[in-house]
């Protein structure tokens, strides 16, 4: 197959420029942001550290995430609970179930983006590497 991976994310927004701000701000993503060890950022792309993504539809009844959106972000995370942390001292409200969390796959928590995205932060478990 000639597809490698996700080139990109693009959805409509309210106010783009101040949205990019909010992502760049809190959570370190979108042009102009590298994943530590990726090398320089440059003022296009957001440099990520490889690993796995789901890409997966949900049926259109879904309560997985909210019923008036037609997408989650996930996020994979290295630090769940610091980055939860430094969410919280912004302000930023946490949402967080025990029945999401699972050893095999890892912790989950959930925050939303100021035009009322969900966005999944995901922490796979640690790799027996």
């Amino acid at each position: 197959m000639p597809v490698q991976g996700i080139g990109g994310l693009f959805f409509r927004a309210r106010d783009p420029e101040a949205l990019s701000d909010w992502y760049r701000r809190h959570l370190g993503i979108g042009a102009g942001c590298a994943a530590e060890g990726t090398g320089a950022p440059d003022e296009w792309s957001w440099k990520t550290e490889g690993g796995p993504v789901v890409f997966a539809p949900f049926k259109a009844d879904s309560d997985y995430f909210a019923a008036d959106k037609q997408w989650m972000l996930n996020l994979r995370v290295t630090d769940l609970e610091g980055l939860l942390e430094q969410l919280n001292a912004s302000g930023i409200a946490i949402e967080t179930r025990a029945e999401w969390d699972n050893p095999d796959i890892g912790n989950f928590a959930r925050i939303h983006d100021p035009e009322g995205n969900t966005i999944e932060l995901w922490e796979p478990p640690a790799s027996d590497d």
